[in-house]
């Protein structure tokens, strides 16, 4: 579904990506660990395009994305949530939403998610769909960041720290929705976590990432967290 071989990239004449090699394929979740500041966030911006390549190929699909622009990855299927939810705070919930399936612009594929399947996935969405996105706790903006980026119907989506700052009840809500895009939808994720525990609970495979390169890949049905963890200590 989604494969990278010897990315690298860089900010000015810092290089902070070097030959990353990474796939995640179709329906599976994979979990990109590592300390802050090791690149893991500047990865996921290569992905979707934000962030330029200066090495290595990425590709979807067996298509080629390395040059294509980030709304054309949108477009093709690749989902993101970005660190701090990136919703628009004056915008209410529902035209929050409704932005989510722009990405579906010139896309050969009939819409088949809908507000009330969102609603449906998210509770707490349906019940304060009139309000606006900057009013909301930490929690209900990061199930809006996820509603927004389903309805554009992505074939990969990628998170950056989706429970970060979130109280327990809603990452356990989080956790059962990730579940059901993947078992009812065939969603692949890729998502940077910081919490080994949930990272465990999620993901079936796993890349720990130092100095810009990975350095460390597993499976979560075979290797144990604790084997993990002191590559992610400071």
């Amino acid at each position: 579904m989604l494969t990278l071989e010897d990315v690298g990239a860089a900010y000015g004449l810092s290089q902070v990506l070097s030959g990353i090699g990474l796939r995640v394929d179709a329906g599976e979740a994979v979990a990109l660990l590592g300390r802050n500041g090791v690149g893991k966030t500047t990865l996921l911006r290569t992905i979707v395009g934000l962030h330029p390549v200066n090495a290595g190929h990425v590709r979807f699909a067996d298509t080629e994305l390395t040059k294509v622009a980030a709304y054309r990855r949108a477009r093709a299927g690749v989902g993101y949530v970005p660190q701090g939810r990136g919703i628009f705070p004056h915008l209410t919930v529902e035209e929050n939403l409704r932005l989510g399936a722009t990405a579906l612009a010139g896309r050969s594929t009939k819409r088949s998610v809908s507000l009330e399947e969102i609603y449906t996935l998210f509770p707490t969405l349906a019940r304060v769909r009139s309000r606006a996105g900057g009013v909301l706790s930490g929690g209900e903006q990061q199930q809006l960041a996820l509603g927004r980026a389903l309805l554009g119907e992505p074939r990969v989506l990628l998170l950056d720290e989706p429970t970060e700052g979130i109280q327990p009840s809603i990452v356990a809500e989080i956790e059962e929705a990730l579940r059901r895009i993947r078992r009812e939808r065939g969603i692949a994720v890729l998502l940077v976590e910081q919490h080994l525990d949930f990272a465990w609970l999620v993901a079936d495979r796993y890349y720990v990432m130092q100095r810009g390169t990975v350095v460390r890949s597993g499976t979560t049905a075979t290797d144990s967290p604790d084997e993990v963890a002191p590559l992610l200590s400071v």
